[in-house]
């Protein structure tokens, strides 16, 4: 407690969460989406969830939106978004997110212990069609590819993970980075696209 009076802004955030703890797990309630335990949720996250989709998340959840819950300072609240019947969202235990988005097409699985460093985006899907003449014709015509993140692994800030993505547990991802493909564990990746540049010990 003695470190914390040297930090007033925690106290205020842990405040301010006590205070909004009711409305958010009613949004999560209407959302379909258990609340798990021991989860410390600062702020009002945007749900986005398609019908007969599934999102779900693990105990021991951190989920940081407002601007004054880290330093990082999420530029948006945490998006999460299902766009398709049956896709998926798929989270374990002791996930950590400041702001960003995770968006899933398909299928985005996350392990256990999973930092998602402040401002990424996670998505299964490029969105709109990359062939001109179909973006034209059908804009909105999408097909996603899973994207699978194991165990312990940390994401730095501002990182974008594209469809199709598989990173092995226990890796790290530089801040900035551009992943596609597969990450082995246990490794640093970083970069525009990500390359290994050592392993982990």
């Amino acid at each position: 407690m003695k470190e914390y009076s040297k930090m007033r802004w925690i106290i205020w955030n842990e405040i301010r969460r006590y205070l909004a703890i009711p409305y958010i797990r009613l949004k999560f309630l209407m959302s379909g989406i258990h609340w798990g335990n021991n989860w410390r949720v600062f702020g009002s996250p945007i749900i986005q969830k398609y019908k007969g989709s599934k999102i779900r998340i693990g105990d021991e959840l951190v989920m940081r939106s407002w601007i004054s819950s880290n330093p990082v300072a999420p530029n948006h609240p945490v998006f999460l978004s299902t766009r398709s019947l049956g896709a998926e969202i798929l989270i374990g235990n002791e996930f950590g997110i400041t702001g960003g988005s995770i968006i899933a097409q398909k299928r985005v699985i996350i392990g256990d212990r999973v930092i998602v460093g402040g401002n990424c985006l996670i998505a299964d899907t490029d969105f709109h069609p990359l062939d001109k003449a179909v973006r034209k014709e059908s804009p909105n015509l999408t097909f996603g590819m899973p994207i699978t993140i194991g165990d312990d692994v940390f994401i730095g800030t501002n990182s974008i993970i594209l469809k199709g993505t598989q990173i092995g547990g226990g890796s790290i991802i530089g801040a900035g980075s551009i992943v596609s493909g597969v990450i082995p564990a246990n490794v640093v990746a970083a970069g525009n696209p990500a390359v290994v540049i050592r392993n982990i010990e």
